[in-house]
């Protein structure tokens, strides 16, 4: 079968397969698979937004955001909606197709639910594409969500669910795929993907792509982050991951979710502008845009303009557009 088709029957020996083949072989392959679906020089760009820090109660053990850490972070209450509105439009002014919002939350409570679909509704009303994350749903606030607008759906499996337990006991890996399920089902797109760098092998990376490879419907959009180390987690002393290893994951993502968008998220402020290049050459083509990520740093908007312009790549429109130009490339339109 052609590396190009869409599957949901990968197995566990496939991908680790892939992830051994020489580096050149591997990279022909991704590029290869990119190009059929998508314009290679061009990146979907997101900006992302917290919109209620800190004080969750989850123990992840990557999160500064968890109250059961001591990272000198501050809580902040859920933004007023004017604000994050106003934070929407200078994105969009700076390149921005798609706003993401994000909640440091176990689960939203209903009563702030009103709040954030006034946030979908006026992000909308500028142009943008919408995504947030708040931890778990129940199916009524997932339908508040469907009705407001809400373009994109974010939710993590982090990483496989052999590993998943040595990262969080405080949800399992089910609740996150029941998740996923019941926004899937409401009919919003899916943004779903995972951290490497957190001590797991080489097979738990293979297992993190399997489970989103094999979803009934491929994540529309696949972030793929690079641990970042912050003090006070317990992973802040943890080695850091071979930068070729991360390509690697990048690669076989796109082989695996040939219509995804594949993401660079967290992590790029410790990623060379030649790391990059490689991950644009594996087949990523969307990145997080604006000087910070929730709490993690992130390269200055500028600075990504510029490294785009040295590679000859530019940024796309709205995800719509972009798929429209992909369609027609391939003669579907």
């Amino acid at each position: 079968m052609p590396e190009y088709e869409l599957r949901h029957d990968w197995r566990l020996q496939e991908i680790e397969a892939l992830f051994a083949l020489s580096f050149p072989d591997l990279l022909f392959r991704a590029q290869s698979t990119h190009r059929r679906h998508f314009d290679p020089n061009t990146v979907q760009v997101s900006s992302l937004l917290s919109i209620k820090t800190g004080a969750c109660s989850e123990d992840c053990a990557y999160c500064p955001q968890s109250a059961r850490y001591d990272t000198g972070l501050p809580r902040e209450d859920l933004l007023p909606v004017e604000e994050v509105i106003a934070a929407a439009r200078v994105a969009q002014e700076q390149g921005a197709s798609r706003f993401c919002m994000g909640a440091a939350w176990r689960s939203p409570r209903d009563k702030d639910i009103d709040r954030v679909v006034a946030m979908v509704e006026g992000v909308r009303e500028l142009g943008l594409e919408t995504c947030m994350t708040l931890g778990m749903l129940s199916d009524g606030q997932t339908a508040r969500l469907k009705e407001a607008g809400l373009d994109y759906y974010n939710h993590n499996l982090d990483t496989s669910e052999a590993y998943y337990s040595e990262i969080i006991t405080t949800r399992t890996y089910q609740d996150r795929l029941d998740t996923l399920k019941r926004v899937r089902d409401a009919g919003i797109n899916v943004c779903c993907g995972g951290i490497v760098g957190m001590g797991e092998s080489d097979s738990d990376r293979s297992g993190l792509l399997l489970e989103l490879a094999n979803l009934p419907k491929h994540p529309e959009s696949v972030p793929i982050n690079m641990l970042v180390r912050m003090e006070g987690t317990p992973l802040a002393g943890d080695a850091k991951l071979d930068p070729l290893v991360f390509v690697r994951t990048i690669a076989v993502a796109r082989i695996l979710m040939p219509r995804s968008y594949v993401r660079l998220s967290a992590g790029r402020t410790d990623m060379s502008d030649e790391m990059q290049a490689l991950c644009f050459l594996a087949g990523a083509n969307s990145i997080f845009y604006g000087e910070k990520l929730l709490t993690a740093a992130n390269p200055a908007a500028s600075h990504d303009r510029q490294l785009l312009a040295r590679l000859g790549m530019r940024m796309a429109g709205t995800t719509v557009e972009y798929m429209e130009k992909a369609s027609e490339r391939r003669g579907l339109a």
